[in-house]
């Protein structure tokens, strides 16, 4: 299962249910394994067969910048979706975390794994 990783993207958006937390912006940590398209960039060397990691991180800021989430679970399942029908990924494993959320907590978090269809 051969994968990229990306550990601790952080983007800020709008993301909770409390009154509170609709009008200012949150840091959301994110941390990604997308599985690798094909076997091809391993002999080709070459970007095009696999999955852009800055296209993929550029496009996750687009979508918390664009978006007012109520639910981590939302977030974490639109960038799956995201990964799988934009940009090809066979799997992915998502996770997202709001930092300094809740007092005494590090942080709190959701993680969704997603395949393909087919």
């Amino acid at each position: 299962m051969d994968a990229i990783v990306i550990r601790d993207l952080r983007v800020e958006c709008i993301i909770g249910i409390h009154r509170r937390e609709r009008h200012v912006l949150q840091t959301v940590s994110i941390d990604l394994e997308i599985g690798v398209p094909g076997a091809a960039v391993f002999a080709s060397d070459k970007v095009a067969d696999t999955i852009d990691y800055e296209q993929v991180t550029l496009r996750i800021r687009d979508l918390a910048e664009r978006g007012k989430y109520r639910l981590v679970e939302t977030f974490v399942d639109r960038i799956a979706a995201l990964l799988i029908e934009d940009f090809g990924a066979p799997w992915v494993k998502v996770s997202a975390a709001k930092l300094g959320i809740l007092p005494n907590v590090k942080f709190v978090g959701v993680t969704v794994e997603r395949r393909r269809p087919g």
